[in-house]
């Protein structure tokens, strides 16, 4: 019994103190003794600046990206409160968001094959005068017609700036580190929905609605020219040989085909909380809290973004996307607890948790199956798959307002989020069974490896 007792005490007992000389030298075996740390955690992210010219490039395109939220809200503030109505402000901003979607991979052909600064100086000019152009209108109770044109002026003169900054990291960073610059900049976007409808918000609730969309558009041209000045990082283009046939859209590609429908459904999730969030937080008494609970979401998805980006995780990039996307539907559905203020902050936050991963998981697989030569305009198709559905899910949540009432409308986003998880179910044969489309990529994507080494495109790929 003594023998069992001090057997028991021996292996409670703690080690005795390691001498100084067995501390052991290996990097590893260190790191596997110490305790990890913030700084350590976020150190790949720290890592990234290092690239020459970094820094600049992606907080000028932070800048040209912060009128994303501010235009699409700003405009429903600006023209209810002109009106009254939020089905036509729905559809003003609809219209903005879908001429943006239609013109974004445009602009993005163009920046492959022009190079970037031309283009991106060409399409902010005009995004400044037809911005102004549209506040006129509105505010001096111009036809409405003319409103839904401007509107559509203003969002076709936006390139997609996000996908202009990715392909600066895709062409500077190795396959290991593009994940971790893709989760930088979904943060950087998330970043942006939290600082953009509080700012929208206040700007036009406190100050006048004009100067909210206003100063979106002055922020856009600022960062976007700035972004166009930045020549030494912008990737060069490759030119097309000669005699050689005419280089085919991105969108031919069909991981990229599947995204786009994904995100399409997840774009209408957004669209659609804009409107919804804006009404029941009216139908409260307390509209400027509108934008605060749009902030939270966003917050839940900059979290999710930051932790995401320096995981690990086992399987390929396919299915990565599959299971961030059924994660994204199944949040969602909490919408349907919605029923105070406080509620939906909580809601939102934990809703926004699934934002962040279904973005860069897709972005990643995207960016592992298109040639180089085509890789701003493969994203900006996915990306225009977000826009043409935050153009649907304005319109629809803002007729479901107007219908049903904004708490019952929170139905919209709920159902699209739910979409877009079957979307990716039923794309997963298809999308499991491709491979990346350069050879580089093959070891860190966990993707099959023959199509990319034999240099053949998948069955159905471009």
């Amino acid at each position: 019994m003594r023998s069992a007792s001090r057997a028991i005490a021996a292996r409670l007992a703690l080690p005795p103190e390691r001498p100084a000389e067995d501390i052991p030298h290996s990097l590893v075996a260190r790191e596997r003794e110490n305790p990890v740390s913030p700084r350590t955690v976020f150190s790949p992210y720290v890592r990234l600046f290092a690239v020459p010219g970094s820094p600049a490039f992606s907080f000028a395109g932070w800048l040209a990206r912060l009128p994303m939220p501010i235009l699409g809200l700003g405009a429903v503030l600006l023209v209810e409160g002109e009106t009254g109505s939020y089905g036509l402000a729905g559809a003003v901003a609809g219209a903005l968001a879908l001429s943006s979607s239609l013109a974004g991979p445009q602009w993005a052909r163009a920046m492959d094959r022009r190079g970037q600064g031309l283009i991106l100086q060409i399409a902010f000019t005009g995004y400044l005068v037809f911005g102004v152009a549209f506040v006129a209108a509105v505010v001096l109770g111009a036809p409405q017609w003319s409103w839904f044109v401007l509107a559509a002026l203003t969002g076709a003169s936006g390139p997609n700036v996000g996908s202009v900054v990715r392909a600066r990291w895709a062409d500077a960073l190795d396959a290991d580190r593009r994940q971790t610059a893709f989760a930088f900049e979904s943060v950087v976007d998330e970043v942006v929905f939290v600082i953009g409808p509080p700012l929208v918000t206040l700007l036009a609730t406190l100050i006048n609605p004009p100067v909210g969309f206003l100063t979106g558009v002055v922020i856009g041209f600022c960062g976007g020219t700035w972004l166009a000045r930045l020549r030494d990082t912008e990737p060069a283009v490759e030119p097309a040989e000669a005699g050689s046939p005419r280089r085919r859209s991105a969108l031919a590609n069909l991981t990229v085909l599947l995204v786009a429908f994904v995100y399409l459904a997840v774009g209408t999730v957004f669209g659609a909380m804009d409107v919804v969030v804006v009404a029941y937080a009216e139908a409260e008494g307390a509209p400027a809290a509108a934008g605060l609970a749009l902030a939270v979401y966003a917050g839940g998805s900059l979290v999710a973004g930051l932790v995401y980006g320096v995981l690990k995780l086992p399987g390929s990039l396919a299915a990565r996307f599959i299971g961030c996307a059924v994660f994204f539907g199944v949040a969602a559905q909490l919408l349907f607890a919605v029923d105070s203020l406080v509620s939906l902050v909580a809601v939102g936050f934990v809703a926004g948790l699934a934002i962040a991963p279904v973005l860069v998981s897709g972005m990643s697989l995207v960016e592992s199956r298109v040639p180089r030569s085509a890789l701003t305009e493969a994203l900006t198709w996915v990306v225009t798959g977000l826009t043409l559905g935050v153009t649907a899910g304005s319109a629809l949540a803002g007729a479901g307002v107007d219908a049903w009432g904004a708490e019952t409308a929170f139905a919209v986003p709920a159902v699209a989020a739910a979409l877009a998880a079957v979307l990716a179910l039923a794309g997963a044969p298809l999308l499991l069974r491709a491979g990346p489309a350069r050879p580089e990529d093959v070891a860190d994507s966990g993707e099959p490896a023959a199509e990319a080494l034999s240099g053949r495109p998948s069955a159905g790929e471009s």
